[in-house]
């Protein structure tokens, strides 16, 4: 959902991005380059002269993401620290372990995020921010879910958004994680599906790109005037 990411941004939205983990090991990277590929996609995604994307790494366990009272309060704790009105989480058909676990975690924190009289964990620094203090209880209104399935399965979503004219910002911040789609070459023919994928939901929806979106929570509208296509 890179280019959904540089779209809110522009439009002047506090966007947060936060990892779950450092995403190591991998076969080339390690976790103090793969920080500063993380930043290079935050700023690419950034718009220039307004309002930074921010990031957050909560440092789970990479390849051991577990569904946990301690993971949840970790994500409730930036939500909280966030004030997030909106959430994206991966869709939680899956094939990989952590992807499934990760949105489990998120759909919880979300309802955790707005107890009372419980505590949560203040989050790390945030790159872009020196936001880092527990804010009041929080129940964001949305929670949407983007596609980032290792599943041979094509997307059912519920409404796509336009990336028109963000498409080639959307693959540097791919490309800009350089151990993990530049130098595996076999990763390589990723940026191509990516690109490929935000031409055919755009052209579901009359645009030239688009990103997909899953909600369980029926999107109100309130005139027909912002529907695009």
């Amino acid at each position: 959902m890179g280019g959904t990411i540089a779209r809110l941004a522009e439009q002047g939205h506090d966007v947060l991005l936060l990892d779950m983990t450092n995403g190591e090991p991998t076969p080339f990277g390690d976790p103090a380059t793969r920080e500063k590929e993380a930043e290079a996609a935050r700023l690419i995604l950034s718009p220039e002269g307004g309002r930074e994307v921010r990031r957050v790494c909560i440092d789970l366990p990479n390849r051991y993401v577990e569904h946990t009272i301690e993971a949840r309060h970790a994500v409730a704790g930036v939500i909280r620290a966030h004030q997030a009105e909106i959430i994206f989480t991966p869709y939680p058909e899956d094939a990989h372990p952590d992807h499934r676990a990760t949105t489990r975690i998120v759909e919880d924190a979300r309802f955790d995020a707005k107890l009372t009289k419980v505590d949560m964990p203040a989050p790390p620094p945030m790159t872009g921010s020196s936001l880092s203090e527990i804010g009041p209880p929080v129940y964001p209104k949305w929670l949407f879910y983007y596609y980032a399935t290792h599943l041979r399965w094509v997307a059912d979503p519920s409404f796509v958004f336009d990336i028109t004219g963000l498409v080639e910002r959307k693959l540097d911040a791919v490309r800009a994680y350089h151990t993990q789609f530049v130098l595996p070459e076999k990763n390589r023919k990723v940026i191509d599906w990516v690109e490929a994928a935000a031409t055919y939901f755009g052209s579901r929806i009359g645009t030239s790109a688009g990103e997909p979106f899953f909600t369980k929570e029926p999107v109100g509208l309130g005139s027909l005037s912002g529907l695009v296509g």
